[in-house]
């Protein structure tokens, strides 16, 4: 049996995020979502192999734990 589509509603709540978080994952960080229609539709397996691979990572830099913040010197 193939795994379920899940809806952008369905994904958010799996996740614990707003629906507004996962369509900015989509637009900014290439969250894998397939269009149907005017729906996003995505497959659990895909999204949490994402999340694992640290798709949800900030792209901010920081310093490494022993080095304070630039400007904190």
């Amino acid at each position: 049996m193939s795994e379920p589509w899940l809806s952008a509603e369905e994904v958010a709540a799996h996740l614990g995020v707003t629906k507004d978080t996962v369509y900015s994952w989509i637009a900014d960080k290439a969250m894998p979502a397939h269009k149907v229609g005017r729906l996003w539709k995505f497959q659990a397996s895909e999204v949490d192999d994402w999340v694992r691979a640290g798709g949800t990572a900030s792209t901010v830099k920081r310093p490494p734990p022993d080095q304070p913040p630039p400007g904190r010197r």
